[in-house]
């Protein structure tokens, strides 16, 4: 018999977690493993299960081997399949989510929004009324509330720990805590297409500019604290032609061509140019998708393959990025990004 005390207290009758290693060596390694083989890991024996469970040891988890993993929903060029792809940013491996519980035959990149709780490592799809909630606690996906009305082109984000829809059907709300959703004021516009990035506290929402480039982008601004809708600045409007992504409490912009990257200045209503390095284009190819958390951008293009911005915001040298270049598996050739997410697992 063997009694532990303290924080590692998992019951007072246990098994050493891997023989030969004090258990506070052996939960070191049981936190090292990737979270897709967690739920395997609970399978090895009751002591691992109980371990892994344990309250000291989530937090554990949490606060010391937590890592963003970027989250990437392919196209297979060939077979039309879709399939999300998770990537440890710490060691550059790639892992397959298991298939999303819908119709997959019938799904095309419009049809589906997704949108994120990175801290709590959750993932959210939404498509005609359903919803659906990836976590990676136990590498499963599972059903949540449906939406109020049912969707084929919109956008969602997340906002202050809500998920935000915008559409031609209105804007709703969800509330990850209740499960349930609401509606939101009415969306003032109409759009070819849905451009977000959230910031503040605020949705942008924006077409940017499309081709032929013949009609000037519209664009307006959600704020959830006042459930109200503004028309977005000239400014910002006019200088929308990239994917845009919000770090370090700014909003920047990727331009579609090879040209500095851009950041928003609220005050004077202008974008920008940002010092430093140029995305490397030569490694990524259209079309590609971007995210930003904390003061990195990650971005996924053709193929999967991913670069990551690190961002500095500097006072008196103003804002420099820098790229690190992540390849890809070549079983990968054939995968064409649709959107992505970076959540913590």
């Amino acid at each position: 018999m063997v009694v532990v005390e303290g924080e590692n207290e998992y019951n007072k009758e246990h098994e050493e977690l891997i023989p030969g290693l004090p258990d506070e060596i052996a939960e070191i390694c049981l936190l090292r493993v990737p979270y897709p083989y967690q739920p395997l890991v609970r399978c090895v024996s009751s002591s691992w299960n109980k371990a892994i469970w344990n309250p000291s040891f989530l937090l554990s988890k949490k606060k010391l081997w937590n890592f963003p993993h970027l989250f990437v929903l392919g196209f297979h060029t060939v077979t039309s399949k879709l399939q999300w792809q998770s990537l440890d940013l710490s060691s550059n491996r790639w892992f397959i989510l298991p298939q999303m519980p819908l119709p997959n035959d019938t799904i095309c990149s419009t049809s589906f929004a997704s949108a994120s709780l990175p801290s709590q490592g959750k993932i959210f799809v939404m498509r005609g009324t359903s919803t659906i909630v990836y976590r990676t606690t136990v590498n499963q996906w599972s059903t949540a509330s449906e939406m109020i009305s049912e969707k084929s082109y919109f956008a969602a984000e997340e906002v202050n720990g809500k998920i935000v829809t915008v559409g031609e059907s209105g804007t709703e709300i969800y509330d990850p805590e209740s499960d349930t959703w609401k509606r939101g004021a009415k969306f003032p516009g109409e759009l070819e297409r849905y451009e977000t990035v959230v910031n503040g506290g605020k949705i942008y929402v924006t077409e940017g500019w499309w081709w032929p480039f013949a009609v000037r982008p519209r664009g307006w601004v959600y704020e959830l604290e006042n459930d109200t809708w503004r028309e977005m600045r000239e400014g910002m409007k006019d200088g929308w032609a990239g994917e845009s992504v919000s770090v370090c409490g700014r909003v920047f912009m990727i331009p579609d061509v090879d040209l500095p990257m851009k950041v928003y200045d609220d005050e004077t209503d202008t974008w920008r140019c940002v010092s430093g390095e140029r995305l490397p284009r030569d490694k990524v190819k259209k079309p590609y998708v971007a995210r930003g958390l904390g003061d990195k951008i990650y971005v996924a293009s053709l193929g999967l393959k991913v670069v990551v911005g690190t961002v500095v915001v500097d006072d008196e040298c103003g804002v420099n990025v820098t790229w690190q270049v992540m390849d890809a598996p070549e079983a990968f050739g054939e995968f064409s990004p649709c959107s992505c997410q970076v959540v913590y697992a």
